[in-house]
């Protein structure tokens, strides 16, 4: 599977082909350990166990890369949160935006398996890394979902609240990603709660260059057969 990218960077805009060969979903890569603690325990309600250790790197399909614009899932218990994600290709690291799509029912029994379970869909636009590197910590992330026919705006934060992605590639395994590499690098807990929507959208800003990446997806579900 191939991906057609879009590199936006300080010099114009340029298109490179993107072959995911290994997904890395970076669970409880919070920062801040108070609001990594508020995002346990949404998802401890949801019946979901603590993590052993933090941060946790979920290993899954490349296939569930995706940039389409809609998605198909199992019944009707998924849902998405936006994450930072870093692309690595041709020996560099690239900053998108992606949604760690997950089924809540299984999770609660099997967070690897749930993360498995969903297509991880992705901005088709990029930032070179080494452009925002030196004010990470500026950048904010937001996402939204549809209820009763309107955009509600579901999370909100700076990513000043997660791990550097620097450190969070030194966690995983020898500290170094290799290309083709897609590592989603936390998430940020719902305004409301966790919960279903038909539509999930999601940007990330960056106000010292002014520019910003949005993406969204629909999500079809799947009937349950027996």
């Amino acid at each position: 599977m191939q991906i057609t990218m879009k590199c936006a960077s300080k010099d114009g805009v340029e298109l490179f082909v993107f072959t995911p060969e290994t997904l890395i979903i970076a669970g409880w890569a919070g920062r801040d350990k108070e609001a990594m603690e508020h995002h346990i325990q949404e998802l401890e309600a949801l019946g979901v166990a603590r993590p052993a250790q933090t941060p946790t790197y979920y290993r899954c399909s490349a296939s569930r890369v995706s940039t389409d614009d809609a998605i198909e899932a199992s019944g009707e218990a998924s849902s998405g949160e936006v994450e930072p994600v870093i692309f690595a290709h041709d020996g560099k690291l690239f900053v998108g935006l992606g949604s760690d799509h997950t089924d809540r029912e299984v999770e609660t029994y099997g967070v690897t398996v749930s993360k498995q379970m969903c297509d991880k869909p992705v901005a088709d636009t990029v930032w070179p890394f080494e452009e925002v590197a030196d004010h990470w910590d500026d950048l904010k992330i937001s996402s939204y979902i549809w209820e009763n026919g309107e955009k509600v705006l579901y999370q909100e934060g700076s990513v000043a609240g997660l791990l550097d992605p620097r450190d969070t590639i030194s966690g995983y395994e020898d500290g170094r990603l290799v290309d083709g590499s897609v590592l989603f690098c936390g998430t940020m807990p719902a305004i409301g709660g966790i919960r279903v929507s038909t539509r999930f959208q999601a940007e990330i800003e960056d106000p010292v260059l002014n520019r910003k990446i949005s993406f969204g997806y629909s999500i079809i579900s799947m009937p349950i057969a027996g």
